[in-house]
């Protein structure tokens, strides 16, 4: 059974909005003895999972992580029509029918069988719901980014070692036997020297759905708007601000796809090649941001991190000339990776057969292993994952650099190492954001 310190649900509720009193500090959430964590005897080998959020990608974890050997007991969205969605769709097509529904996720978070969650929320809530699963010794599978600044991926980062959870980011591309043989490629020097990665990711093809005025409009029934503003600022409701792809559009809710896209690639980019997140670099970009009183993050961008060493690594948006993927060029050739796309000069590269004395990248993964079976397997084995939340940080701030040189439109110098800008208060400001009361990420 469990050990440690047992506390009510008011408590936990109080607890995940970082509002407990300070003359209890931090109450102690035990873990789940359901997998036989802390030497504890498992019934069971199955996972019991949450799900917190439940649209488009909500709905991808449900099925990814309905396996053998995980059930997903709880889902939870803001919207009850997706609550329902999600709890027919288990029903119907995996004769899952005990799944509970939630409103609130420290509700999932405060149930004892839950091992595990998933958080496909908006961006802004991904850190501190992440935070508050580990701190309730919850697994945690979260969508990428993990924040919306980059103290909010460095707390998210901070809370999941101090609490020894696994932490899976869904940059699932790692998972795939090309992008990993792409990167084990330019790593071990079958390229040459590295001197430039090329990345880019999709930008203004995406439109708003809704483009009368942002007028406001009655909130919707079983819609609970004030839980889906959360930490962000409160305004009149629209439906924009919450419809897919419009709330990728605004920055309350999403940096833009130089970060919610841009993970992606730029985290095979980094994976590559590690010097990307090592030491000092100059950050230069440009772009143009959106003002059309609703939507109004960064709309197309085009730059490049420069380091001492002569490496660079350019960044666009694909409406730029680079082509959607990473590309790795190197003194003696090339490899470019995209979903579905890799070619490489020589062609021969491709068939590549890597030595053993070759670094490999995650072994003995098998090549059809998806990112959440990779998950639910660490779970149970407790090794570290596939995507683990340095990763998913560093990904993650990656963008949310190249995006603060473009709002302030100048050069700027990057110090990985401290994860600063060197010399530049400006800069330093906006690598946090306040959030609206009573949310916080530190008590």
């Amino acid at each position: 059974m469990r050990t440690g310190k047992r506390i009510n649900r008011r408590e936990i509720l109080k607890y995940a909005m970082g509002a407990c009193p300070a003359v209890c500090g931090f109450p102690s959430i035990v873990r789940a003895s359901a997998l036989g964590k802390n030497g504890s005897t498992a019934p069971s080998n199955r996972v019991n999972v949450g799900c917190i959020g439940n649209g488009a990608m909500g709905t991808v974890d449900i099925r990814g992580l309905t396996t053998e050997a995980a059930h997903v007991a709880a889902v939870c969205d803001v919207s009850k029509e997706r609550r329902i969605k999600a709890q027919t769709m288990l029903a119907k097509d995996y004769g899952n029918k005990d799944c509970k529904a939630y409103n609130d996720f420290r509700e999932v978070l405060a149930r004892d069988d839950i091992d595990a969650v998933s958080i496909a929320a908006q961006d802004h809530w991904h850190a501190l719901i992440a935070v508050a699963a580990a701190k309730a010794g919850k697994d945690v599978y979260c969508q990428k980014p993990l924040g919306m600044t980059l103290e909010e991926c460095q707390v998210v980062r901070e809370v999941v070692r101090k609490e020894g959870i696994i932490f899976q980011t869904g940059t699932q591309q790692r998972a795939s036997l090309f992008f990993r043989l792409a990167c084990e490629l330019a790593r071990n020097g079958y390229i040459g020297k590295v001197h430039t990665v090329e990345v880019a990711t999709p930008g203004p093809k995406y439109k708003r759905t809704y483009m009368n005025p942002p007028t406001e409009e009655p909130i919707p029934d079983g819609f609970d708007f004030e839980r889906y503003v959360g930490p962000a600022k409160m305004r009149p409701y629209n439906r924009g601000l919450h419809t897919q792809p419009d709330w990728y559009l605004i920055r309350d809710y999403c940096v833009g796809f130089i970060v919610n896209w841009g993970v992606h690639h730029l985290d095979i980019a980094n994976w590559g090649v590690p010097e990307i997140t090592s030491g000092q670099c100059e950050v230069e970009f440009s772009g143009s941001y959106r003002d059309d009183g609703l939507t109004d993050n960064i709309n197309d961008w085009r730059g490049e991190f420069r380091y001492p060493s002569g490496l660079k690594m350019v960044f666009s948006d694909v409406g730029n000339p680079c082509a959607k993927g990473t590309k790795f060029i190197g003194d003696e050739g090339w490899v470019y990776i995209d979903r579905g796309m890799f070619r490489a000069e020589p062609m021969s590269l491709l068939k590549t057969k890597l030595k053993a004395e070759d670094e490999r990248l995650y072994p003995g993964i098998h090549k059809n292993t998806s990112n959440y079976r990779n998950f639910i397997d660490c779970v149970l084995s407790r090794k570290e994952p596939l995507c683990p939340v340095e990763g998913g940080a560093q990904a993650s701030y990656l963008g949310m650099v190249a995006e603060i040189s473009a709002k302030l439109g100048r050069k700027l110098t990057w110090d990985h190492d401290t994860e600063r800008f060197v010399g530049d208060d400006a800069a330093n400001a906006l690598l946090s954001a306040p959030m609206r009361a009573p949310w916080r990420l530190r008590s």
